[in-house]
């Protein structure tokens, strides 16, 4: 390897944080495969920061907006050829690390985005059906030609020439610890997707509340193979049924409030 090459990384693995002091260290450790390892931190208020840099991470400190600004704002902040996004729930195992630096040392393989599967772990159970496997995430990104959509707060949506590649090996995501923290993401989703549906001027009609939650079950649990996880499963997909219903109920909230005013 030359001077220039050992002077200019070859791959950034970034973490975006806020308050993970459970999750960070952990992940980190599953990074040091990585040329660099940056936190880029929200302002954390408990021990993440600290951890991080324990951890021997370089931490940037940025005011949160929303998921696709924070993400642009670290490509433009990074000097490397590449970066590889991971959440500090997540875990980057040793066969994925080496599946990213074959693609990184191919020069990409026709591909400035590749995205990853995860193996998502909901209440401390690997979850396969329901829609939870292969779950694809967008992770790896060539710098410099490719970003988010910036009008996405959440979900956030790629933009790149081309098309996508698909690695093989899973990231690890320790997804929802406990039925209340899956509650609490659940009712933020809703509340978002409601809002967009709201701006597009979608109403209500009563068979929604009824018809939609029914579908979302039978996609979650029949078409999306739910049943392979048991009650597990069947749990997810009633849940999931039910956000679906809740979501048109704050749609109809949106419109009642914007009649009001």
């Amino acid at each position: 390897m030359t001077e220039a090459a050992r002077s200019f990384p070859t791959v950034a693995a970034i973490v975006l944080t806020l308050n993970e002091q459970g999750h960070i260290a952990d992940c980190l450790d599953s990074l040091r495969w990585a040329d660099q390892r940056i936190v880029f931190d929200s302002f954390s208020t408990d021990q993440t920061v600290s951890l991080a840099h324990d951890a021997g991470a370089r931490v940037v400190q940025n005011r949160f907006e929303n998921y696709a600004q924070q993400r642009n704002a670290a490509l433009a902040d990074i000097d490397a050829a590449w970066v590889f996004f991971v959440d500090a729930d997540e875990r980057c195992p040793v066969e994925l690390a080496r599946e990213v630096r074959d693609v990184v040392q191919g020069g990409g393989m026709g591909h400035d985005v590749w995205a990853t599967p995860r193996h998502n772990y909901l209440f401390g159970r690997l979850t396969l059906g329901a829609g939870w496997y292969p779950d694809y995430q967008a992770r790896l990104f060539r710098v410099g030609a490719a970003d988010f959509e910036p009008s996405r707060a959440v979900h956030e949506l790629p933009r790149f020439k081309g098309e996508m590649g698909y690695l093989k090996q899973v990231l690890i995501h320790y997804n929802y610890a406990t039925v209340a923290q899956f509650h609490a993401k659940q009712r933020r989703y809703a509340a978002y997707d409601a809002g967009i549906l709201f701006q597009q001027g979608v109403r209500p009609k009563p068979h929604n509340f009824v018809l939609q939650p029914v579908r979302e079950f039978r996609r979650r649990f029949f078409a999306l193979k739910g049943y392979r996880d048991g009650l597990h499963g069947l749990r997810l997909s009633l849940l999931l049924a039910y956000y679906n219903w809740f979501m048109y109920r704050r749609l109809a909230e949106l419109w009642r409030q914007s009649a009001s005013i």
